[in-house]
Order: structure tokens, then C-alpha cells, then sequence
């Protein structure tokens, strides 16, 4: 139901707000130069009440179907979730613009790599005791309701929730030759995600440096390139995004919340309430959908609504205004990360697939039935949980896989146009990076299909020996160029048989 609401006149609508919960154990320091990063919100702040209340907006009010609640109060928690979208998008953002940035400073701002790499930490290592007081920049339509980052949650950074830094509830040892997928970067042997993005990050710092000095590397034809984009075929701004998606959101849901191999965590953990209005429990499952990604009324959503989320479009921001307060709520009125990658999928499906729908109602099955357990679960209770779970971590990895599928597609036909005017290398490095990224978390999920197998031939390591480290670009000659696309035919094929998906869906992906 859409509805013209000017901000002051009398509306009633019932709506339960989702809380913050204390689930990180203090901040990183982010070390010097935040000012760089912060600056870059000067331009982006969002607008004041003062703005907001001399203009109408248009609210869509549905119904939230991801609430629950105990005696009147809110029991869905999953705050620091979104936290930790916001801040990936953020940095994803900030790199896109540093081109221009630089290009506006000169060797005046960004001439010193520790410099560059403090901006870059400003949201990796976030520090919330000196910036939770800043504002996020996030431009939504109507503008955010919590405009400033202490305003959505407080003591989180992407650092403590990387693979491997809570290594105690993972199923591998991502720290210590567990990680795989990437073998070496700038000579050096990748051991784990973190320094697989400090690598990344270092890599982009030092093509800012060169290019503040009027010295980046250009593409194969002599072309300026964004900063973020390396001679060797790298955008290191989608890397990085899809690393962090799959190292922090799809591991620490898949692989903690969710998982049941550790006593006291997961669905292991107590049912039994305590002084929060939630048990454990709930907070575990409330925290893995968070990171999920789905608005609270995600039924209302339409599959176009999701995937064109934060894109930018001007008819669209990717949020319903649900409780119609001429506000947009980052934790339960925004879709993020991978509900909205789902939708791309489903949208582009042949055969009417829905796996961000399958996987929502999944996660709000599941945590109904946790609802009404009223304490302990039983064992067939709990074994109908982990069928709940099962199918919402299988969906949101359906679509993971179908994504990479999708750019391998991309990548074959970037590979096709080259020597014709309709190559572009920088779509060509854009695409083969998101496979790459995408392709490197489906190690993190325990139940994988892509485990299946052993030592060198387990399917995620066959996978990535297809993938390799760098696109094959057309300077390697018709031979190796023709030898790679076989190899991503290959892979294409690994996933479609992994996965059971259809092979009209495959080729339309």
C-alpha cells in the first residue's frame, strides 16, 4: 500500500523497532589519518530534521514479517549486523571515488601510502570510541534514520568478524593453511582472508600513491585506469567488496551462528531467557539473518525492488519507508549484501528460481519455532531447526554460486569481444573480480557441496584451480587465451553439477 505522508500529520501504524546487542568485544585502532576518510563525508551527510520536515515523502507501509516479540518488547536483534554492511559499503564506496579524490588533492593528501592505508582502516579496523560520533554518509530516499554510525550500533569493525579471528567456533583454521583460493599475491603466499585484504588494500594504496604522483600504471592500451583497477586485470574495489561479504557476513553466519559443532554456540546455545528480552538463542538467529541482509518486510519486496538496492537509480533506493516515518531504518527497512544478490539471480532466472524468498522464510521459520520452544529444545525440535537452517544457508549459497556462474558468463564474453571495439578492460577486470571474490567464500560454509572430495580434489580446490589468481588477458596470446576459457567452461560446469542448477538457468545467468 503506498502512502503520501508529510512528516507531522497523524498517522498510526504499529511497528517494532529491532535493538542493538553488545555481540563484538570492544574496537580496533584504527591508527592516524581518519580525517581522510572522514572528509569524504562532507559532501554526503544526510539531510537535518529541519530539511526533512519541509518535504514530503513517500512511504510504502507494509507489515513486517521478520517481528517478534515478548510482553510488548522487541525481541529481534541484529543491529551490529548491519553495522557491518554499512561499514563494507562505505569502504566500497570510498574507493570508488578515490580516483577523483586524488585527482582533486594531488600529491597534497594522498601522496603517503600510510595514509591511504589509515583511510582504508578507518573501516576495516573501525574505531568506535574516536569515530562512532561521525556521520556514515549513506544517502537513502527519505534519509536514514540513524544518520551518524553510534547511531546503529557501537564497538563493532569488519577486522574481529573476519574468517579466522574467532577461529574457536570455525570449522577450519583459516589462519593457519586451512584458507585457500588464492595462492600469492605480489609474490607473497596468501595464508589467510586478512592478509588477502591487507594485500589488496596495500595494492590499492600503492596505486594511490603512484597516481597522486602522476605515475599509475595504465591498462594494456596505454589507458587511464581508475585507481582501483590494475594492469594485471584486478579491480580491487569489487575484490574487496566480495571478500568482506564472504569472509565476514556468509562466514560468521554459516560457520558460527548458524553452525551446531561447538557446545554453548550456534544452535547449540541455551534457549533459556535471561535479563535480555531475548535468549541466546534467538540472538544467534537473529544475528545470522542480519547478516543475511533482509528487510523485516522482505514479502512486500518485489525481486526488481531488492536488486536494484543502493544502486543509485532515482526511482528507487532499495528501502521501504514500513513504518512510514519519513525515515529510512538501516537494520530493518534496507536490504543489504546478499538478499539483494539473490534477487539478481532470481530476476534473471529462466526457471523461476527464489532463493532469496526461499532462504527468508527459512530464517523466519526457524525462528518462530525457536519462539515457541519455550525453553530447551527437544531433539526433534532442534532437528527440525537445523532443517530450517539447512535450507536457508543451501538458498543464500544457491545464489552465491549461481552469481559466480553469472560472471563467469560475463568474463567469457569480455574474453570474446577482445580485439573489437566492444572490449572493455575495465568491465573485464570488474567481472572476473567479483567471480574471484564470490568464488573464495564458498570454502567458509561447513555443509558446502563444494567440500565434497578429498585433499587436492575437493570441489572448492578443483574450482579454483579453473579460476586461477588473474584473468587471462588477450597480451597471453590465442593459445592460453583459449586454454582459459575451457577452464571456466570447466568450472561452469563443477558449479552447475554441484548445485543441481539447470542448465537454461546456467546459460542465462
Amino acid at each position: 500500500m503506498k502512502v503520501i505522508f508529510n512528516k507531522g500529520a497523524a498517522v498510526t501504524l504499529v511497528f517494532f523497532s529491532l535493538v542493538a546487542c553488545g555481540d563484538d568485544d570492544g574496537s580496533v585502532d584504527a591508527g592516524p589519518g581518519m580525517d581522510a576518510a572522514i572528509d569524504a563525508f562532507a559532501d554526503d551527510a544526510p539531510a537535518t530534521d529541519a530539511a526533512v520536515d519541509a518535504i514530503a515523502c513517500e512511504a510504502v507501509a507494509n507489515t513486517p514479517a521478520y517481528v517478534f516479540e515478548r510482553e510488548g518488547v522487541s525481541t529481534a536483534s541484529y543491529a551490529g549486523q548491519s553495522f557491518r554492511h554499512l561499514l563494507i559499503d562505505r569502504l566500497s564506496g570510498f574507493i570508488g571515488g578515490l580516483s577523483d579524490r586524488i585527482d582533486a588533492d594531488g600529491a597534497g593528501r594522498f601522496d603517503e601510502k600510510e595514509e591511504l592505508l589509515a583511510s582504508f582502516d578507518f573501516y576495516f579496523r573501525f574505531d568506535g570510541a574516536a569515530n562512532g560520533m561521525e556521520p556514515h554518509g549513506l544517502q537513502t530516499e527519505p534519509e536514514s534514520a540513524q544518520t551518524l554510525w553510534d547511531d546503529i550500533a557501537s564497538g563493532r569493525n569488519l577486522l574481529d568478524k573476519t574468517a579466522g579471528q574467532d577461529d574457536s567456533t570455525d570449522h577450519a583454521d583459516w589462519d593457519d593453511g586451512a584458507f585457500a583460493g588464492w595462492t600469492t599475491f605480489d609474490g607473497e603466499a596468501v595464508t589467510s582472508p586478512v592478509q588477502l585484504i591487507d594485500s589488496l588494500l596495500g595494492a590499492l594504496a600503492d596505486n594511490g600513491v603512484a597516481r597522486a604522483n602522476g605515475e599509475q600504471p595504465r591498462g594494456p592500451n596505454d589507458e587511464a585506469l581508475p585507481v582501483y583497477v590494475t594492469p594485471e586485470g584486478l579491480d580491487l574495489q569489487q575484490l574487496l567488496q566480495k571478500v568482506l561479504l564472504m569472509s565476514v557476513t556468509f562466514s560468521q553466519a554459516t560457520d558460527d551462528y548458524l553452525d551446531d559443532d561447538v557446545d554453548g554456540k550456534g544452535l547449540l546455545t541455551s534457549n533459556a531467557l535471561g535479563e535480555d528480552a531475548y535468549t541466546p538463542l534467538e540472538h544467534a538467529w537473529d544475528e545470522a539473518f542480519g547478516y543475511f541482509g533482509a528487510p523485516a518486510d522482505h514479502p512486500d519486496y518485489t525481486a526488481d525492488e531488492l536488486a536494484s538496492s543502493g544502486d543509485g537509480r532515482a526511482d528507487w533506493q532499495g528501502a521501504h519507508d514500513t513504518n512510514a516515518d519519513c525515515r529510512i531504518d538501516l537494520v530493518s527497512e534496507y536490504a543489504w549484501g546478499a538478499v539483494v544478490n539473490a534477487a539478481k539471480r532470481d530476476r534473471g532466472s529462466t526457471t523461476g528460481t527464489t532463493f532469496g524468498t526461499d532462504a527468508f522464510e527459512a530464517f523466519l521459520a526457524g525462528r518462530a519455532l525457536i519462539a515457541g520452544a519455550d525453553g530447551a529444545l527437544d531433539e526433534g525440535t532442534l532437528a527440525m531447526l537445523r532443517t530450517h537452517r539447512d535450507a536457508a544457508v543451501r538458498n543464500w549459497e544457491n545464489a552465491i554460486a549461481a552469481t559466480v556462474v553469472h560472471y563467469i558468463n560475463d568474463v567469457l564474453a569480455d574474453m570474446d569481444a577482445m580485439g573489437t571495439d566492444d572490449y572493455s578492460f575495465t568491465d573485464h577486470a570488474k567481472h572476473w573480480s567479483e567471480l574471484k571474490g564470490f568464488a573464495i567464500g564458498l570454502q567458509f560454509n561447513p555443509r558446502s557441496p563444494l567440500h565434497a572430495g578429498a585433499g587436492e580434489a575437493t570441489q572448492f580446490l578443483v574450482l579454483h584451480g579453473y579460476l586461477g589468481d588473474l584473468p587471462v588477458l588477450e597480451a597471453a596470446g590465442e593459445e592460453a587465451l583459449a586454454a582459459y576459457a575451457s577452464a571456466l567452461a570447466d568450472a561452469r560446469t563443477l558449479l552447475q553439477d554441484a548445485y543441481g542448477f539447470d542448465p537454461a538457468d546456467v546459460a542465462a545467468w
